[in-house]
C-alpha cells in the first residue's frame, strides 16, 4: 500500500523531503565558519599539550638525574644529544638528551660510562633553550646538589601559541619547578 500525503485535484501525490541546492549551500557555509574558527583553537591545544608534556619530560629527568647522583653516590651529568649518546657542545635542547653516570667528572660521555636515560628531539618549531650554567649540561653531585645552576625556556612554534611557553628553575639543592612565561617570541 502506498501512503499519500494529500490529494490535489483527485490526484496523489507523495512528498519527498529532500534538500535544496541552497540548503546544502547554507549547511557548507555554517560548517566551513566552525572549522575556520575551531581549527586554530584545536592547533593551539596541541601545541600547549606539547609544551606541557616536554616540561614534564625534562622536569622527571632532572628528578631521575637527581636521585642516580644519590643512590649511585656519585656525579651523574645531564647534557643535550643529538645522538643519545655523545653530549652535543652547539644547539639547543631540543635536539634531545641524555643522562649518565659521570665518576671522572668531565661533564663528557667517555667510552663505559652507561647512559641512563635518553631523550629522542623534540617536533620541529619548539625551542628548548638553557640559560645560565644549563647551556650544554646539568651536574648533581653525590648529594643530589647541583654543581651550577641555571634555567630552561621552552617556546612552542610561533604561529600555534606565541606568548606562551614554559620556564624550568632548578635551585642549588637539585630540585626543578616549572611555570608559565610569557616572554616567547
Amino acid at each position: 500500500m502506498i501512503k499519500t500525503m494529500g490529494t490535489h485535484s483527485g490526484r496523489c501525490f507523495f512528498s519527498n523531503r529532500g534538500m535544496t541546492l541552497v540548503e546544502l549551500l547554507v549547511g557548507l557555509l555554517i560548517l566551513s565558519i566552525l572549522l575556520a574558527i575551531g581549527v586554530p583553537s584545536f592547533n593551539q591545544f596541541i601545541a600547549s599539550n606539547r609544551l606541557t608534556a616536554y616540561t614534564n619530560d625534562m622536569l622527571s629527568t632532572l628528578t631521575l638525574a637527581r636521585s642516580e647522583a644519590i643512590k649511585r653516590n656519585g656525579r651523574e651529568v645531564l647534557c643535550k644529544s643529538a645522538d643519545g649518546e655523545t653530549c652535543a657542545g652547539a644547539g639547543g635542547w631540543n635536539q634531545g638528551w641524555i643522562v649518565f653516570a659521570d665518576p671522572n667528572n668531565n661533564a663528557n660521555r667517555d667510552a663505559g660510562e652507561p647512559v641512563v636515560y635518553k631523550m629522542p628531539a623534540l617536533q620541529s618549531g619548539y625551542t628548548f633553550d638553557g640559560v645560565n650554567g644549563f647551556i650544554s649540561s646539568v651536574s648533581y653531585d653525590s648529594q643530589g646538589g647541583l654543581t651550577q645552576t641555571g634555567t630552561f625556556t621552552l617556546c612552542p612554534p610561533v604561529p600555534a601559541a606565541s606568548g606562551q611557553g614554559q620556564e624550568i628553575v632548578v635551585s642549588a639543592s637539585g630540585r626543578p619547578r616549572a611555570s608559565r612565561i610569557t616572554s616567547c617570541p
